[in-house]
Order: structure tokens, then sequence, then C-alpha cells
């Protein structure tokens, strides 16, 4: 039988500041979740886990994927992260829901 881990308080806001910032640099990109799992080379799903700060993701996955889309991970800040995820989730709410790649159009009448 799996027990089930606790965590703190801090960690569950730290990885979900984190998810919402590469969630926030990836739509800044203008990237969609396949291009950028597929430059992190993992899956879809796992990009999904990351973005939504879920514990059982490899911490090694997180810093590849923040570095991808420009994060900077140890600045110092005065902010507390609750402040921090609220301010990270209001801009992605400025941000369209879905990123799509775009289609080239092919003109092959001659």
């Amino acid at each position: 039988m799996t027990k089930q881990r606790t965590y703190s308080k801090y960690a569950l806001e730290a990885v979900t500041l984190l998810g919402e910032q590469i969630k926030l640099g990836r739509k800044q990109r203008k990237w969609s979740e396949k291009n950028l799992s597929e430059r992190a080379g993992i899956s879809r799903a796992t990009l999904q886990k990351i973005e939504n700060g879920e514990m059982n993701s490899a911490i090694g996955l997180f810093f590849e994927v923040a570095t991808l889309v420009g994060i900077n991970l140890f600045e110092h800040d005065n902010f507390p992260l609750s402040r921090q995820i609220e301010q990270t989730k209001d801009k992605i709410a400025l941000l369209p829901k879905r990123i799509k790649s775009k289609t080239k159009v092919v003109h092959d009448d001659f």
C-alpha cells in the first residue's frame, strides 16, 4: 500500500508558482503544449502535470522546461509566493486559452 505524501504549504505554493510561470512563458512565446513538450523531450501529459504544479513530476523536468521558456529559477524577490502566483495567473488570464499551431497554406494551383 502506497503512503500518501504530505507537502508543506510553501513547497506546494512554490511548485504551483513554477508551473504557472512555465505556462506563462510558453504562452508568451506562442508555443503550444505539443511544441514545448517536443522541445523538452517529454509527453504532453507530463507537461500538463508540470504546468499544473503536480508534485510527482521530476524536478529535473521542471527545471528543463523552465529553462526552455526563459525562467530564472533562483532570483531574489521580496514578494511572497502566493502573491506571485496570483500575479502570474492574472497575466495568463489575459492571454488566449489555447495556442494553435499555424498551418501553412500551400498554393499548388499552377
